[in-house]
């Protein structure tokens, strides 16, 4: 039931549908009982019309109604929103009920309720939602519901908003304490000076000292000084490193709460931060059916958010990704050797023999990662207790899953490609640990 009134909506309430319910057993009792008293059930009925009617006129009318929105969040990270009411008369009798509109990726269903609380004399409520997908979120309404004295009438105003989150990719990882002293205590940082230690090309020549390693002595020099002598190096740096993300409908599909694409892109973004602080240069692109982006190279860590901007770009498709016009596309942009990352997910050795292709063509010039998430529904499924015979056969069509994944990879491995797979909240520390032996052995100059 919905009354309109020269004032705001209003409804009637969960009481006063109560009150309506048990009093139709009782007019029928009344009737039974003195049948010329029946008049008596539709005068019950109007005068509790009348007093919901009396009760939304009662109601305290709202003075402001305000919603107080982020300018932005992070995937996968919480965002809080505010909701802040203020009445012009005396307070309601009940907690207010509000009820956001927002978009799909802000929160399931785009919809947040929540009850405010009076602090100080102000109605307020501070809602939290988890973003699922990137983009930008807008936020198109809020209502907000109020009970009479009586508790028979509720008001309503809705307020039509106009306000937009952006939900950017999470970079919760470089900002963590852990990687920050990685960075203070590693080899390569932001100050601007060469380094000796790990490398291969070579910076000078000092005297050989317990704990070096023998492989750098250099026996000529040794022989000529008749001392020993051992072969300092300089660490690589100004390597080209490209992020390639496929963005097909494998990628898009979620594992554990998020897509796929956006742990990728966690990963990336964090080992990128440890790139730029050793002074080398990274490039995002995406691709899907056809190439989406690929940014410029950033060259300083003041200008991480360039990368973080255009990985916030990439989209979601439903389309089978195309690696041979994807990856030929790259090759034909890089002018110099690099280290390319590429982010995939395959479903069977069919669809990944055109990757498969592809990537050789690619590490004949360039070197390559390749990084995949480990599928954990195949191993729980292998591992699961046979009951009966359809786990049986989930069991036997998973364990043949996961043998034809083992077989791409090795067959990737074989190629030169260096294969990272992890489970996907261990695949940034995993994808680190790649980069750093890629640049230690100095393959890319």
């Amino acid at each position: 039931m919905r009354l309109r009134w020269p004032f705001p909506v209003f409804y009637p309430s969960a009481r006063a549908a109560v009150l309506l319910a048990l009093a139709a057993p009782l007019a029928l009792v009344v009737a039974a009982a003195s049948p010329g008293a029946w008049i008596a059930a539709p005068a019950l009925g109007g005068a509790l019309l009348v007093m919901v009617l009396l009760d939304a006129l009662l109601a305290p009318m709202l003075a402001d109604l305000r919603v107080i929105v982020p300018d932005g969040g992070e995937v996968g990270a919480p965002i809080a929103l505010t909701l802040l009411a203020g009445f012009r008369a005396e307070a309601p009798r009940a907690a207010p009920q509000a009820a956001l509109a927002l978009d799909p990726r802000l929160a399931p269903g785009g919809r947040l309720v929540a009850r405010l609380t009076r602090d100080n004399g102000a109605w307020s409520a501070r809602i939290e939602t988890t973003p699922t997908r990137r983009g930008t979120g807008p936020v198109t309404a809020v209502w907000l519901r109020w009970e009479g004295p009586l508790g028979l009438a509720c008001r309503q105003v809705r307020r039509d908003l106009a306000e937009v989150i952006r939900i950017r990719p999470n970079i919760a990882p470089a900002r963590s304490p852990a990687l920050q002293l990685f960075l203070r205590d590693a080899q390569f940082g932001m100050v601007a000076r060469r380094i000796r230690g790990e490398g291969t090309e070579f910076e000078a020549l000092a005297e050989y000292e317990p704990g070096m390693d023998r492989r750098r002595i250099d026996w000529k020099s040794s022989a000529r000084h008749a001392r020993l002598y051992a072969k300092e190096y300089e660490t690589e740096r100004n390597n080209q490193i490209v992020f390639a993300f496929d963005c097909g409908q494998t990628m898009c599909e979620p594992i554990g709460g998020l897509p796929r694409i956006d742990r990728a892109v966690t990963a990336a973004l964090t080992t990128a931060w440890i790139a730029l602080g050793a002074q080398d240069r990274v490039s995002v692109y995406g691709f899907a059916a056809r190439p989406q982006v690929m940014s410029p190279f950033v060259t300083a860590p003041r200008d991480f958010r360039r990368l973080q901007d255009a990985a916030a770009a990439l989209d979601y498709s439903t389309e089978q990704p195309n690696f041979t016009l994807a990856l030929s596309t790259l090759a034909a942009r890089l002018r110099r050797r690099s280290l390319v990352v590429v982010f995939s997910e395959f479903t069977d050795p069919t669809s990944a023999e055109m990757m498969i292709e592809s990537m050789r063509r690619l590490v004949e010039r360039h070197r390559v990662i390749f990084v995949v998430m480990a599928d954990a529904e195949l191993a729980d499924f292998v591992s699961a207790p046979v009951k009966t015979a359809q786990d049986a056969a989930m069991a036997v069509t998973a364990t043949t899953l996961q043998h034809q994944r083992t077989l791409v990879l090795q067959r990737l491995r074989r190629a030169g490609i260096l294969v990272v797979e992890a489970p996907h909240q261990h695949i940034g520390n995993r994808l680190l640990d790649a980069y750093l032996t890629v640049k230690r052995a100095g393959s890319l100059g």
